[in-house]
């Protein structure tokens, strides 16, 4: 078990965890929530041992292995399965001195050990969680060097997952990702074998990976059972009660402050006035909640909405060398009210349909009407990083309203979430959400009649992407979304554009349905056919079960039933012996034997009767409930 005990740490004086206490049972997926700077990054350097407390520690079962993405990603020449598997030093380390070991006792130690650790089967799980990252056969082959800044942290994401360490620590993994990365990650670390603490702000990682969330606010520690959904609901459940009970509280704090106001200078009332004073004294209060509140986003409607379609494209190529475009066969048409949702893995082209349906790429073959009449916003993530460190949200406003008052610039601001202490902030001091918001409202200025948004959520906290969605609500443009949020696509998008296979089409299934065709498509080859024989083992082992099921059912048919023909078997043989005596001419000799015998055989034909009935209704329920089972 994870113990957080009393924690306190500081950043210059300011209390970032103050007495956090939680406990994190072994095995269990929490994810780790709270505002943008409440402390998460912190506290999971706390945990991995980079940072120290100043107060209070944490402890971690003895021996357990912490494992946490590398803050840098690889870059050499081995390939991408070769340096995963080296990551894994003990691996390597024993396998080395396999090839050289000569006593006999150590090598038995070394192969139990490489049993034990699972050694063999290596290669093929490095290369089932490259697969799930996005990585194909041929890609796993390549040097880390022929790979960009992002898709190495993915690999290096690959190599803390293949390590499996006792103490998983994920800061923000999906914004290494796409969409489709994120749906594998979501289903691998709900089957990870041992205990894992995400920092995510994504809301489906959340309900589906993890089984509690720790919530971080003002320095404290709460541990919630269930996804963040559920999170959600039990905090506001806990908020309603608290403020129903300072409610109460600050009632009845009146209603004695009321006795001892109006009853201390009285003599007689003067004892229990001075009492009713110690007991307000005792009366621990509840706290107001203090909710931070999310400034909205501000995503203004096109003042003069145009007629459909917007955009329409017709037989069109795109890329940027004719001898190798990226997609071709483009018949599409984008309404004045689409919300588009582009599907798709990284590098299959969605940002460079992005950038034709902007008009900042000409189609080489066939037309694309429409982009000269229209204005488009397009937000891409590595604008981040274009914008000025040393300009100031305030600056910006300048250049965009030079003929409005200071008053009316800063009032535009504010309805951007950049109140006085952050209007004059410089760029390159605020946070990534902070970055990620004066970016939207830099886009959505001019009121475009389109709107590009290409992972617009990477820095922004749960309520703030719950902001956005409320915004893309009221916006009355077009809008072309590119994100691994599936909690943002499925709450603005109504369709659904897949990228792949070198062109962009309608995608007629939801988000589940692709959902469950990425996971398999990202299964390898050998681990599906071990999948479908495990299936096949499973079938045939239900097949049989439900024969020896349906065996019981009819057990107890087919007794009544061989009963009731044996006891026609029998019935019919004293009959046959009754008939025999009484066919002998000396049986007559003795009347009274002879009318007892008469009597006898009238007896068991009356019986054999009642038996052969009981026979052909038996026999009649076995056969019908046999053709039931059979059918």
């Amino acid at each position: 078990m994870l113990h957080i005990n009393d924690l306190t740490y500081r950043i210059e004086g300011k209390p970032i965890l103050e007495d956090a206490t939680a406990a994190i049972p072994e095995g269990h997926k929490v994810g780790l929530v709270g505002r943008n700077g409440a402390g998460k990054s912190t506290l999971l350097k706390l945990i991995a041992g980079d940072l120290h407390a100043d107060q209070g520690g944490i402890t971690i079962p003895r021996g357990a292995r912490i494992g946490r993405i590398a803050q840098e990603a690889p870059g050499g020449e081995e390939s991408l399965i070769d340096w995963v598997l080296s990551t894994d030093i003990e691996r390597a380390s024993l396998l080395s001195e396999a090839e050289t070991a000569t006593d006999p006792h150590r090598i038995a130690e070394i192969q139990i050990r490489l049993a034990d650790m699972r050694a063999h089967a290596a290669p093929a799980r490095a290369a089932s969680i490259l697969a799930g990252l996005g990585f194909d056969e041929e890609a796993q082959q390549r040097p880390c060097r022929a790979f960009s800044g992002g898709w190495r942290m993915r690999v290096a994401l690959g190599s803390v997952l293949f390590l499996e360490p006792d103490i998983l620590l994920l800061d923000e993994p999906t914004n290494y990702l796409d969409l489709e990365g994120t749906l594998w990650l979501e289903s691998y670390l709900k089957s990870y074998p041992h205990t894992v603490l995400i920092v995510s702000h994504d809301r489906d990682l959340l309900n589906r990976a993890a089984g509690a969330i720790l919530h971080l606010d003002r320095g404290k520690l709460t541990l919630y059972t269930g996804g963040y959904d559920d999170f959600e609901e039990t905090r506001r459940a806990r908020q309603r009660l608290e403020l129903k009970l300072k409610k109460k509280q600050d009632d009845e704090r009146r209603r004695i402050q009321a006795f001892i106001d109006r009853f201390k200078a009285k003599a007689t009332k003067a004892k229990q006035a001075q009492s009713r004073v110690k007991y307000l004294a005792k009366m621990q209060p509840i706290a107001d909640q203090m909710e931070d509140r999310v400034a909205p986003f501000a995503l203004p409607s096109p003042e003069k909405p145009l007629a459909s379609p917007l955009i329409r494209i017709e037989k069109a190529t795109a890329g940027y060398d004719p001898a190798h475009p990226i997609l071709t066969g483009l018949d599409l048409r984008i309404d004045q009210d689409d919300r588009i949702a582009l599907l798709g893995a990284n590098g299959n082209g969605k940002s460079t349909f992005a950038k034709l349906v902007a008009g900042k790429l000409t189609p080489l073959r066939g037309d694309v009407f429409g982009t000269g009449r229209i204005t488009v916003g397009y937000f891409a993530q590595h604008q981040l990083d274009e914008l000025n460190p040393q300009s100031t949200p305030f600056d910006y406003v300048v250049k965009l309203m030079p003929e409005a008052t200071e008053a009316q610039r800063r009032a535009r601001l504010g309805t951007w979430g950049f109140g006085a202490d952050k209007a004059d902030t410089k760029c390159g001091n605020l946070s990534g959400g902070e970055k990620a918001r004066l970016l939207l409202a830099l886009t959505a200025f001019h009121a475009p009649h389109l709107l590009i948004l290409d992972e617009p959520t990477n820095h922004l906290d749960v309520d703030s992407r719950e902001a956005l969605i409320h915004a893309m609500a009221e916006y009355e443009g077009a809008v072309i979304l590119i994100s691994h949020d599936r909690h943002l696509v499925e709450a603005t998008a109504d369709r659904l554009w897949l990228v792949a296979d070198g062109t962009v089409r309608s995608y007629d299934g939801d988000m589940e349905s692709y959902r469950a065709e990425l996971l398999q498509a990202r299964t390898p080859r050998a681990e599906r056919r071990t999948a479908a024989n495990d299936e096949n083992r499973a079938s045939r082992a239900d097949q049989r079960k439900a024969a020896a099921d349906r065996r019981a059912e009819l057990a107890p048919l087919k007794k009544t039933m061989q009963a009731a023909e044996k006891a026609v078997e029998k019935l019919t043989a004293e009959l046959a012996a009754l008939d025999a005596k009484l066919a002998s001419p000396d049986l007559y000799t003795d009347a009274a034997k002879a009318s007892r015998i008469s009597l006898e055989r009238g007896q068991t034909a009356k019986r054999l009767a009642e038996a052969e009935e009981a026979w052909l209704t038996a026999t009649s329920a076995y056969e019908a409930a046999e053709q039931a089972a059979t059918a």
